[in-house]
């Protein structure tokens, strides 16, 4: 009986060891976990004890000002209002899509229009979104354990989520998720999650041209027609009230892509004078930047190993053409890599951030989960990441923003642009078949 007790002892001793040893060979996991537990208490601690007075300026005000300027739009939906041009709040005029007056309608019902359950709900809200952000790092595998430390190290983000409230936390949450389905290959359901943070903001939109090119790699032309259908559905669907009863006053308003932002709180291009940066012809140029770096992105970087751009689309017309005549009526899908979609997806709307013409203290949360990915896709050492990641955090938590802090930014977004442009562009496809190849067997 002793020596089985020694026996049992010895080898519960060795799974222990081993366990440890894995812990250790293997950190990432357990830190995630480890992180999540903490920044949980953290939030907690901001929404219990952040008072208005604190270091971190108007929290409390602007929190009660957005929430209640909601309510006054989101008042008058509950009252039967359908013309968008009819509901205004304190804040202006309404211009964000019906997914967002459903959200504050249901946050409204169930806080009763008092800000600190809202907090409570948002503080939910942000772990939600840590954790989906935290899943993806870790399905990628290219930041090192430590380094997700970064995801929750930033001020601002905090305060967007927990203090103040902004729409543009339940937008980039569901398009995390919407990644997250993308991932496994589930584009049909991805895109109804992207339609859904599209119908709550807009700015969502930035990650639509490196999703169509993902898509059209990863499926035929039907496939590609039918996601993409799925996702019009839900937007039709969601502003149906709207579109059935005044659809030129919906569709103007909620989709605006003309609006012109107040120069005093542009975060990226506050050096600009405001006499230019109003004009159009600053943002035709802005345009026209963003849509140049697309192409060279998708045509040099994401389409490289597909021979470019115009390769992917001539392969797609040569899939339609034999698939219209019977000799491939199959679909042809085709998996992609986790770090190509995802990096794909970081970048195309890092190019969006780049060039647009106003970055509010809110839009921060459109792009920071994404910065330590970004950094560690560059072939920086790890220093210059960090320093980086910090010059970044600094200029969004300049208030107001000023000529130094604008430039300093535009400055740390184009290196880091600079670096994602000289790394080596992963393979794109699970397998190592050659993407010409596999056509031109079936062309045969």
């Amino acid at each position: 009986m002793a020596a089985k007790s020694a026996a049992a002892i010895r080898k519960n001793s060795h799974r222990s060891d081993h366990f440890f040893q894995k812990l250790i060979k293997h950190p990432k996991l357990p830190f995630a976990f480890a992180l999540l537990f903490a920044d949980s208490i953290l939030v907690t601690l901001i929404i219990a004890y952040v008072p208005c007075e604190s270091s971190i300026k108007f929290i409390i005000l602007i929190c009660m000002f957005l929430l209640f300027s909601n309510a006054t739009q989101v008042t008058g939906f509950l009252e039967g209002e359908r013309d968008y041009s009819n509901l205004k709040g304190d804040t202006g005029p309404l211009v964000y899509p019906a997914g967002f007056l459903y959200i504050y309608s249901a946050i409204q019902y169930v806080t009763g229009g008092q800000v600190y359950p809202a907090q409570i709900f948002f503080g939910f809200l942000y772990m939600l979104d840590l954790a989906i952000v935290v899943f993806i790092y870790l399905k990628t595998d290219v930041v090192p354990w430590w380094a997700l430390s970064l995801l929750s190290l930033s001020k601002r983000v905090h305060s967007i989520f927990v203090l103040r409230l902004f729409n543009d936390c339940l937008a980039t949450t569901l398009l995390h998720a919407a990644l997250v389905s993308i991932i496994y290959q589930k584009w049909h359901l991805g895109l109804v999650i992207f339609s859904g943070a599209v119908s709550i903001k807009m700015n969502v939109l930035l990650y639509a041209p490196p999703l169509l090119l993902l898509m059209v790699k990863a499926m035929d032309i039907v496939g590609v027609i039918s996601a993409l259908a799925g996702a019009a559905l839900v937007q039709i669907v969601i502003g149906l009230p709207f579109v059935l009863s005044h659809p030129a006053s919906y569709i103007s308003k909620a989709f605006d892509l003309g609006r012109v932002f107040i120069h005093f709180w542009s975060v990226n291009f506050k050096f600009v004078p405001e006499e230019i940066f109003v004009s159009k012809a600053f943002a035709l140029s802005l345009l026209v930047a963003h849509l140049s770096l697309l192409l060279i992105f998708a045509h040099y970087r994401w389409c490289r190993h597909e021979g470019g751009l115009f390769a992917v689309v001539h392969s797609k017309i040569i899939q339609l053409k034999l698939r219209v005549a019977h000799r491939n009526p199959s679909p042809t899908n085709r998996v992609l890599q986790t770090d190509h979609i995802v990096t794909t997806m970081f970048v195309g709307n890092f190019i969006g951030i780049i060039c647009a013409r106003s970055l509010h203290y809110q839009f921060y949360s459109w792009y920071f989960y994404s910065l330590p990915y970004l950094l560690w896709k560059t072939p920086f050492p790890t220093l210059l990441r960090v320093l980086l990641f910090a010059a970044v955090e600094f200029c969004w938590n300049v208030f107001p923003s000023n000529s130094f802090s604008s430039i300093l930014l535009l400055c740390v977004h184009l290196i880091i642009l600079g670096g994602l442009w000289i790394s080596s562009p992963e393979y794109p496809y699970v397998g190592k078949t050659t993407y010409k190849s596999s056509f031109e067997k079936k062309a045969r």
